[in-house]
């Protein structure tokens, strides 16, 4: 067996390796946990050495479980938790500190302080963001600010900042390569949209060095090769990078202006496709960058729903009416409705397009014929209302009419939930195969690299479908549906 491309998806509470082949196929999969760092209430932290061991324990036993050899991969492609900061010295690869995690909001007094001095727009509109401790400037100002003795190494060039694809890319090569792509890139509050390039405006207003940034590169070239990797050969080219949520959003084959696809996880992530277009949003949502190959550059509208699958896991947890999350279906699925019973999870605020912290969940519509049936569906309608929203807040942004909504997560095998999702939004939502698309798009950024795939169009013919649903209700069925969710998160 041979052109065999190698993923890493490194994610937030563990690392997975999977091996694709030329057909887009998943050979093997491997996933190996790590620990969670909590050191004060809101901050979450990783030790840079647990991720490099959980890297080579999935590794090993990825290949172990495929029974292939090492020698026919072709490609490495990396993808990633994004906005974790990490930072390490550059020549011997000892991390500097704990790298802060996307989650974490230690920042939030300097995020506050950066908005006040009136520079939020000057950030929105140079990055698409918003100034919010989850991303990833921030947070490495925060380590040359508060770990004694790191601001004059990174200054003098001793330190490397990255992003987990940079570290990865870093240990992998020997510490030969210090890069990063430019949808990672385009979430640190520090890369101009337009440039692809580090902006010396905001590390200013950042107070970050210039000299400890890595180089931005391409989603799909060759950035090095192995080196003294365990299990691996030298010289297998590292090939692809993007963000977890692009990478998906690449693996779901959505090439096209307009399309879009939901991760229905713990959160749900929604991007929209937007071509070489930069829309910037006015009502709520960030715009990054999806991926670039060769000289042309791919942008995204993202929305992100705080609270998804982790609903389930409250009503699993938290109130004990299911004893594993996938029992929320066939108790959903036991009443024809929800009987007016409207489910806002706001567990943790609102996330896009709404923004509001200080939201939390209420539960509306509650009769003494409410069962726990009623409010397992409406748990499920609310992901779909939530979902809904976000979409809504793309068509309006970008002027684009969805043609296909593509869906993939854990949550994405619900069926109860996927097709109220297609009566609310109006289109057809279409499932794959392979629903480990973060991984597979990071494989397809890799063999587009080294010639496994000649384009995207020879991607696209690989890309296959396991389930499809159509919008059945009626249009005041929906608007139904609509009005009693807007009155109820008013609420919320």
């Amino acid at each position: 067996m041979s052109d065999l491309l190698l993923a890493i998806d490194q994610g937030t509470t563990g690392t997975t390796v999977a091996l694709f082949d030329k057909s887009c196929k998943m050979i093997a999969k491997v996933n190996t946990e790590f620990r969670q760092i909590f050191p004060k209430p809101g901050w979450v932290e990783h030790d840079l050495d647990d991720i490099w061991s959980s890297v080579e324990q999935s590794l090993k036993s990825c290949l172990d479980m495929a029974k292939v050899s090492p020698q026919d991969i072709r490609g490495i492609g990396i993808t990633n938790q994004r906005e974790t900061t990490g930072l390490w010295n550059r020549a011997s690869g000892k991390p500097a500190h704990n790298a802060i995690v996307w989650q974490c909001r230690r920042t939030a007094p300097f995020c506050q302080k950066l908005k006040d001095s009136g520079v939020e727009d000057i950030f929105r509109k140079k990055t698409g963001l918003v100034l919010d401790p989850y991303f990833s400037g921030t947070k490495l100002r925060w380590l040359l600010d508060n770990v004694e003795g790191l601001r004059p190494e990174a200054e003098a060039g001793d330190l490397c900042f990255g992003t987990m694809d940079t570290y990865l890319v870093y240990k992998l090569t020997k510490g030969k390569a210090h890069v990063t792509d430019v949808s990672n890139a385009s979430r640190t509050l520090m890369m101009d949209l337009d440039s692809l390039q580090w902006d010396e405006k905001l590390l200013d207003l950042l107070g970050i060095p210039a000299a400890v940034l890595p180089r931005i590169r391409s989603s799909s070239e060759i950035y090095g090769h192995t080196a003294g990797v365990k299990n691996l050969p030298d010289g297998i080219p590292i090939c692809g990078i993007a963000g977890d949520q692009q990478a998906a959003l690449f693996g779901q084959a959505c090439f096209d202006p307009g399309s879009v696809k939901c991760t229905y996880g713990t959160g749900a992530f929604v991007l929209m496709n937007t071509g070489d277009r930069k829309v910037l949003s006015d009502k709520g949502l960030l715009t990054t960058v999806a991926w670039k190959l060769g000289d042309k550059t791919s942008y995204a509208l993202e929305g992100s729903v705080f609270i998804a699958g982790a609903a389930v896991q409250w009503l699993r947890d938290g109130l004990g009416i299911i004893d594993s999350s996938p029992d929320i279906e066939p108790l959903a699925a036991s009443v024809d409705s929800s009987d007016g019973v409207v489910f806002v999870p706001a567990l943790a605020g609102l996330g896009a397009p709404r923004w509001n912290p200080h939201a939390r969940g209420i539960i509306t519509g509650i009769t003494r014929g409410t069962t726990k049936a009623h409010l397992a569906r409406a748990t499920l309608e609310g992901i779909a209302f939530q979902v809904r929203d976000v979409v809504e807040a793309m068509r309006q942004d970008s002027e684009e009419n969805l043609s296909f909504f593509r869906v993939d997560g854990g949550a994405s095998q619900n069926d109860l939930l996927l097709q109220f999702q297609s009566d609310l939004l109006s289109v057809e939502l279409h499932r794959p195969k392979v629903i480990e698309t973060t991984a597979a798009g990071a494989a397809m950024l890799a063999g587009l690299a080294v010639g496994v795939w000649k384009d995207q169009d020879d991607i696209r013919r690989h890309w296959s479908m396991e389930k499809r649903f159509q919008p059945k209700a009626d249009a005041e069925t929906v608007q139904q549906h609509l009005d009693r969710w807007q009155a109820a998160v008013e609420k919320a």
